[in-house]
């Protein structure tokens, strides 16, 4: 079994751009693990890419199948919007990477086996982050800051980082320095476990 490496942190600690940096490195042979949602496309997201966006219809037939490995929601000034990972595409003898949520590392776990799940937490001050999640939704066509706030709050019951220490493999990572430098750390730990035979 290869490893999943689980990027968790609360919005605006740079998930995103980190996984960007380190999928473009080839040499890391990494795949990125495309989770799942109903809520509407973003305008600077793809299809495949960023998420695979379903219908409800869809998610509760891909339930009955049983290839849904977790599953969460959120309610947010637009509705109720569903994010959950597939066990649709994963090779167990590749190595993967995936942004998801702490709450959502029990069932990958349960799935894959702890041994088998390395967790990378990104960090980084309030002040930083709100500025970032809020010059990030300004370039929306129609920004909704109150979604912002929403999102932001919510992150503070949604991460533990006590827990943190209970995991068997989990690395924390302040995001507060260059990206260049996190993402290396990141990258490393990659390096590390491609190399762990």
């Amino acid at each position: 079994m290869g490893y999943i490496y689980c990027l968790i942190g609360k919005s605006g600690t740079g998930k995103d751009t980190a996984l960007e940096n380190v999928l473009s490195d080839s040499a890391l042979e990494v795949k990125k693990i495309i989770p799942y949602t109903t809520r509407p496309k973003r305008e600077n997201e793809t299809e495949g890419v960023n998420y695979h966006y379903v219908t409800l219809d869809e998610m509760n037939s891909m339930e009955k199948q049983g290839v849904i490995i977790e599953k969460r929601f959120y309610d947010t000034v637009h509705g109720r919007w569903f994010y959950f990972t597939a066990d649709l595409d994963i090779d167990r003898n590749k190595d993967y990477i995936i942004i998801t949520t702490q709450k959502a590392l029990k069932y990958f776990f349960r799935k894959f086996g702890e041994e088998n799940i390395f967790v990378i937490y990104l960090k980084l001050d309030d002040k930083t982050r709100l500025e970032r999640c809020i010059n990030r939704e300004s370039m929306q066509a129609a920004p909704n800051y109150k979604e912002v706030c929403r999102r932001f709050i919510m992150d503070e019951s949604d991460f533990d980082e006590h827990e943190l220490s209970t995991y068997s493999k989990c690395r924390i990572i302040d995001t507060s320095c260059p990206i260049e430098q996190y993402s290396s750390e990141i990258r490393n730990i990659i390096f590390s476990g491609n190399n762990r035979n």
